[in-house]
């Protein structure tokens, strides 16, 4: 019997070395969260492709970890007093990883109040914002003759992308050092490009936010979780 007996979703998807921490994911913009900071802690993990269809996030399985039928999500073999954990909420599991390595969370109480304000910033505002915009743009949004939702995310995104430009004028990361609050952050601004909205909120008019996501990008870690676990 290992740690992870106890755990449904392995018969769905089995763990080929049970002793590593196991990521179910798929590579969105919330999804890479998770592997870019396994990927940036230099922690052991097997990634399992969960796609997000109904067959595979809906699946007893999966919901057996996570209730709420999304991706990402994790099992740590080797969790706080050695009992094995299993979580998911990308945000939860960022702040999971960083406090169990003492990594990309700063070294400081107030370093960490800094660091959860940007990763809580994403999680309330970045993401859910970007995430409306995409539907309400190129999903079956954009087809509604009602125009005002669509309106309402574009106006909201363009608040939120000033917010992260003026913050980031005149420093690389967003709390100072490179930390958790990046990981969610910059993944989501890509996203803009998926949704082909970068002229639609003005991406070009960002410099510091333009220079922030390309010094993100060429990360070897970031590069790497970002297909991770590939597509096909």
């Amino acid at each position: 019997m290992t740690a992870l007996s106890s755990f449904p979703i392995t018969q769905r998807w089995p763990a080929i070395d049970p002793t590593v921490i196991q990521l179910y994911s798929y590579p969105t913009p919330n999804g890479v969260k998770v592997s870019i900071a396994l990927e940036e802690m230099g922690l052991d993990y097997e990634a399992h492709k969960v796609t997000l269809s109904d067959a595979d996030v809906k699946s007893d399985a999966f919901l057996s970890l996570n209730p709420n039928n999304k991706i990402p999500a994790i099992i740590d073999p080797n969790g706080p007093d050695g009992q094995p954990v299993g979580m998911f909420e990308s945000g939860a599991i960022l702040l999971y990883l960083a406090e169990k390595t003492g990594k990309l969370i700063g070294r400081s109480a107030i370093d960490k109040a800094h660091v959860t304000q940007w990763l809580m910033f994403q999680m309330g505002s970045l993401g859910p914002m970007l995430g409306q915009l995409g539907f309400f743009t190129k999903f079956a949004g954009g087809a509604w003759e009602d125009k005002r939702p669509q309106q309402r995310y574009i106006a909201e995104a363009k608040r939120l992308l000033a917010v992260l430009d003026k913050e980031l004028d005149g420093r690389d990361w967003i709390a100072g050092a490179y930390s958790v609050a990046d990981i969610a952050i910059a993944p989501w601004l890509r996203a803009l490009d998926f949704y082909g909205t970068r002229e639609t909120v003005g991406w070009d008019n960002h410099p510091a936010l333009v220079a922030y996501l390309e010094r993100f990008l060429e990360r070897p870690a970031v590069q790497k979780g970002m297909v991770t676990p590939p597509r096909d």
